[in-house]
């Protein structure tokens, strides 16, 4: 198989879908792969370094998506991106189709077979391609936000850590996962006061256990959250429905009453947010204010950590990878449940029942569209 890897074009997105070390792993299984030149730049990776495993390097994007059996990308598909796929082609990427209607319907309507890192599973229950950006962005939820409380940013002044005599600030994560765990972990490192919101009894039994009583859990309500985020300086979105749109946990009538200069991150923008007054922002222009409540929304903020993200990443995509290129790509979503569950959309059908409800298409079961 002839595995394409494109230079991403997503505003300021430096990660790249396949490291030179992953290239070398499936040139070793006896596959092809072909580079845009740059492709790895981001992360520190010269078209030398994907020659000297024996990929080869195309000057565009357009030889890559002519040429390449399977494209391995990280952020979804830009417009053009999406008009050179063609009838059969693998696209293994994150797509977040449920909030994307136009991407979508350009899916769709390619004939590509198009597998969704954030909807394949594990045995445990769990989204192993889509942990380690959690994980990341997560962390970076911290920083953000505490970059944001600056007054220079918008915020209120405020530091995180406070100092002897001024209390820390206020952080309140909605939603306990992965996103919830790591910015914790991250706010609690630096001497905030931390809430995480949840409705998993479990998963909070899980943050106690870890964190002890440096973490307050609180069962998630609708009052709930309307109490803690009126009392936050800085409330970090983390919920995720996997792969349907995320739900509108903070109003528009909650943010016109939180404090001035407070903020909010949403690392639940890629599903569409969890925030009422949420919008996509970029790396090049990541806030925006509502109410005097600062936001912060960018859709792929381990993009700016990009060479530690783009190494975490290929260390759970490559397996997929390879199977998908050993086997071909019927068989090795027939041969793994888990795989299975990240197949969206499979020659012009809608093959995820949360997008398919999402955006109004049929859905498809997966299993019947392999056998057909």
């Amino acid at each position: 198989m002839l595995v394409g890897v494109p230079k991403e074009v997503k505003v300021h997105e430096y990660r790249v879908g396949m490291t030179p070390a992953s290239a070398r792993e499936v040139i070793g299984h006896g596959h092809k792969v072909v580079v845009e030149t740059g492709a790895g730049v981001g992360i520190g990776a010269s078209d030398e370094h994907y020659e000297a495993i024996g990929a080869t390097i195309a000057d565009t994007a357009e030889e890559v998506f002519a040429s390449a059996d399977m494209i391995v990308k990280v952020k979804e598909p830009q417009v053009g991106e999406r008009a050179m796929l063609r009838d059969g082609q693998i696209l293994f990427t994150y797509l977040h189709l449920a909030p994307d209607p136009e991407q979508t319907k350009d899916l769709v309507d390619s004939g590509a077979i198009c597998v969704a890192y954030e909807t394949v599973t594990d045995a445990h229950g769990g989204l192993p391609l889509l942990a380690p950006m959690s994980q990341v962005a997560g962390r970076m939820s911290i920083q953000a936000g505490a970059h944001c409380l600056e007054k220079e940013q918008g915020g209120a002044g405020v530091l995180l850590a406070g100092v002897p005599g001024v209390a820390p600030a206020k952080v309140v994560v909605i939603g306990g996962g992965v996103v919830g765990e790591n910015a914790a972990y991250m706010a609690i490192g630096v001497g905030a006061e931390v809430t995480v919101i949840e409705r998993n009894v479990d998963t909070m039994r899980a943050l106690v256990v870890r964190f002890g009583g440096r973490v307050k859990t609180l069962y998630s309500t609708a009052l709930t959250i309307e109490e803690e985020v009126l009392q936050a300086d800085l409330v970090i979105g983390g919920v995720l429905v996997p792969g349907a749109k995320a739900p509108k946990l903070v109003t528009r009538d909650l943010v016109s009453r939180m404090r001035a200069g407070s903020v909010l991150v949403d690392v639940a923008i890629d599903q569409g947010g969890c925030f009422e007054t949420s919008k996509p922002t970029t790396h090049a222009d990541p806030t925006y204010v509502v109410d005097d409540v600062v936001h912060y929304c960018v859709a792929n903020m381990p993009g700016a950590v990009a060479r530690t993200s783009t190494y975490a990443l290929n260390n759970v995509t490559l397996p997929f990878t390879l199977a998908i290129a050993d086997k071909g790509v019927d068989k090795a979503l027939r041969d793994d449940p888990h795989l299975m569950a990240g197949l969206n959309v499979h020659a012009g059908r809608v093959t995820y029942q949360a997008v398919a409800e999402d955006l109004g298409y049929d859905f498809i079961d997966p299993h019947s569209v392999l056998a057909a």
